[in-house]
Order: C-alpha cells, then structure tokens, then sequence
C-alpha cells in the first residue's frame, strides 16, 4: 500500500491508538526492521542506525507529503528518566522527537549521547584558562 492510499485507508489519530506491526527496510543501513522488538505498539524509526522517515506532521498522523529521511542527532532524557532520540529531516530541516525502543542499538545510542563532549563547541584547551578565570587552579594535570 502506497502513502496516499495508506492516508486515505487509515482516519485521523489511527496510529495513535492501533500497533503499527509494519515491518520496513531502513532506507539509511538497509537493515530489517520488525515491530516485535520495539517494545511497544509502535515502531518509527530503525533500531540499528536510529533514522527514521519524515511521514508524520503529528505523531501517527501519516500526514506530511516531506518523506526525507530524518538523522537521530542527538538524545535527551524525558522528566520521567526515559530517554528519546531527537530526528531531523535531511530535506526539510523539521525536528522531531521520539522514544527509544527496547531493541535500540546501545552503542549507537551511547555515541550520540557522547558527541557533545567529544566534539566542544571551544578548544579543549581553553578549558585551562576558563577554569583559571573561575577561580579554579586551572591545570589539567
């Protein structure tokens, strides 16, 4: 079933309150990916490399004509301590954050999470002199 007879097949809100037990092949690593892993009813993005596709305007909506593919940039942790992936679209630029699953790539996860503090936005270092600056002894050894 193409996107425009899935819109038209499927009301308003049918993702929201049904499993999607659709299997896909992920566009990015061209890896397999089944519903049964995720851990919940829903699975939208590939749990080896974490992308995803641009369908939805709102979640479970199926409503954006956009269908770039959307890169996991980065991850953040929910008040409730549950983590989630943020997605953006390498077409439209559009953000978008979603639930990690259960059958995620942990190491996948961990080197998202780690970029910022690998990659600072400032020579390392700086971070002698700043700390200097602070009050602090300043030396890194």
């Amino acid at each position: 079933m193409n996107r425009k007879n899935k819109k038209i097949a499927y009301t308003d809100g049918y993702y929201k309150t049904h499993r999607c037990n659709d299997t896909f092949t992920c566009k990015v690593c061209g890896r397999l990916a089944v519903p049964e892993g995720a851990g919940s009813g829903h699975r939208n993005h590939c749990p080896n490399c974490l992308s995803s596709l641009h369908v939805d305007e709102e979640p479970g909506d199926r409503a954006s004509d956009c269908g770039g593919i959307m890169d996991a940039i980065g991850v953040w942790v929910r008040k409730d301590g549950e983590w989630a992936v943020i997605h953006r679209c390498r077409r439209c630029g559009k953000l978008s954050s979603n639930r990690i699953a259960a059958d995620d790539n942990p190491m996948k996860l961990m080197s998202i999470a780690m970029k910022p503090l690998t990659s600072p936005p400032f020579p390392l270092e700086k971070i002698e002199e700043l700390t200097s600056l602070m009050g602090g002894e300043g030396s890194l050894r």
